[in-house]
């Protein structure tokens, strides 16, 4: 049997889905937040010296920019395509250029500070640098400045240092004396641990160096003026009974009064559980929302608009039109101009198509969120991203990246762009009632309790459905979970 091996030339047609690298870079400034955005256009314009930024003296109002640079947009997505050889190569660059200038009303032109300029100006990352707060102490730096002042031996003064370095950001010591112990050079004794251990949890705040709970708040107890013996005895004979709401328990068991037993345990409840958190600075992460909502009073409706961060209007340096018109008989510049222009050009296509889709969502999450803003976290509704992409014609994964990481400011305050998009439950008039909006149902029903008889999760299941919101039982306890709320027998007063 022979086989003959031969290569014939064939056509087949096929259909190729491929991310472009403009594609690429589109969706990844599509899913960045306001300040990660001014950071990406700041290194953007550092490495491409064709992409100039407008200054904010000469740029539209946040408000309308989207709709007047709609036409512009058109245009302005056109790739750029040169051919070799052509004699209208350099005047549809020209044309490029052009289209991103600013233009103004009088013919003159109104470009970007020249380079120079910005540096007489001075160095703006200098200037945020030196205006930049310092960095907090942080909880070892706080105890290590009072142990160096103990009045311990070095040895001593070694062992303590060790264990303070192992403390967690709470104040806890999770590592084990005996790990502790033999890290250090000799190792040291169960006798020098515990006894640097103890004068450890004497310094400021009290109950540091705790190993557990129960010992971090006797520790405390101990620290507060006065004798506070029934304090100290509730927290280390009847522990169990305390984080378990048992107070009639305890005051049979102490044989004390319940209204002593009450005043007790208020004094307990005002200690900390993790005290080593308030002694460290705790910076909130910055927010910068992206998009503002405004009550217009005129036409008695909310008007969307992007936060001035996310319409930083950018264009092509007019130094490269000069460039252009000097590089004419020389390729190698040419080519140079030609790949910073096309950069440009998509950094540009890039960010304005960031701002229309994070504007066209952001209209619409107003609009189906309206009674929230009217009336409050209750009267959130469903709305789902894969609603918003049937109504944009787009995949669902496009909204998840405009909406990642992006806050807007209502009249309420910031709240995550997010948020607004959750699944819920069928009310029995025929509404939709979004998860959020249950959950402060749930908080709202608890918060009205009568004290001494809180409402069990199977009462709350009950109070719902009588407001024709049917959901189950495990909903309830999930909830009150996330909003760190016990169980009925824990909330319960006596």
């Amino acid at each position: 049997m022979s086989q003959v091996l031969s290569q014939i030339p064939r056509q087949l047609l096929q259909q190729q889905q491929r991310l472009t690298p403009q594609l690429i870079q589109a969706m990844d400034i599509l899913q960045l937040n306001a300040l990660a955005l001014e950071a990406r256009i700041a290194q953007e314009l550092d490495g491409n010296p064709a992409l100039e930024q407008v200054p904010d003296d000469e740029m539209l109002p946040a408000a309308g920019e989207a709709e007047v640079a709609a036409d512009d947009q058109a245009e302005g997505e056109k790739a750029l395509v040169i051919q070799e050889g052509t004699a209208g190569e350099f005047a549809r660059l020209d044309n490029l250029v052009r289209e991103y200038d600013w233009i103004e009303d009088d013919g003159e032109y109104r470009g970007t500070r020249s380079r120079a300029r910005a540096l007489e100006e001075g160095d703006g990352k200098l200037d945020a640098m030196a205006n930049t707060a310092a960095r907090p102490i942080g909880l070892q730096e706080h105890l290590l400045g009072q142990w160096h002042l103990a009045d311990v031996d070095e040895r001593m003064r070694a062992v303590g240092a060790r264990i303070i370095d192992q403390l967690e950001e709470t104040g806890r010591l999770d590592t084990p004396l005996e790990q502790i112990g033999q890290d250090l050079d000799p190792s040291a004794t169960a006798e020098e641990l515990e006894t640097a251990l103890a004068a450890v949890q004497e310094l400021d705040p009290p109950g540091m160096g705790a190993r557990s709970l129960q010992e971090c708040l006797l520790l405390q107890v101990a620290a507060l003026p006065g004798d506070n013996v029934l304090e100290r005895r509730i927290v280390s004979e009847h522990f169990d009974d305390l984080q378990k709401n048992r107070l009639p328990a305890i005051a049979k068991a102490l044989n004390a009064d319940l209204e002593d037993v009450n005043a007790a345990i208020h004094v307990i409840g005002h200690l900390s559980m993790h005290p080593g958190t308030e002694i460290v600075e705790q910076l909130a992460p910055a927010i910068v929302p992206d998009l503002i909502v405004e009550y217009n009073e005129r036409e008695g409706r909310y008007d969307v608009r992007l936060a001035r961060g996310n319409s930083r209007e950018l264009h092509i340096s007019p130094e490269f039109r000069d460039l252009l018109e000097r590089s004419r008989d020389d390729p190698q510049a040419r080519d140079f101009v030609k790949q910073k222009i096309e950069a440009a050009n998509a950094i540009i296509d890039a960010v304005r198509y960031r701002r229309e889709r994070l504007l066209d969502v952001g209209q619409a999450v107003v609009e189906a969120q309206a009674d929230f803003l009217n009336e409050g976290e209750q009267h959130l509704r469903v709305l789902r991203m894969s609603d918003l992409a049937a109504r944009f014609g787009c995949d669902p994964s496009t909204i998840s990246r405009t909406v990642d990481e992006k806050y807007i400011q209502t009249p309420r305050g910031i709240y995550p762009l997010r948020m607004f998009f959750t699944g819920g439950a069928d009310t029995g008039d025929g509404e939709a009632l979004g998860w959020a909006s249950i959950r402060a149902k749930v908080q709202e029903l608890i918060e009205r309790e009568d004290k001494t008889n809180p409402l069990s999760d199977d009462a709350i299941v009950a109070r719902l459905s009588a407001g024709c919101v049917d959901i189950k039982r495990r909903t309830v306890a999930k909830y009150r979970a996330q909003l760190s709320i016990p169980p009925a027998r824990q909330r319960r007063q006596y």
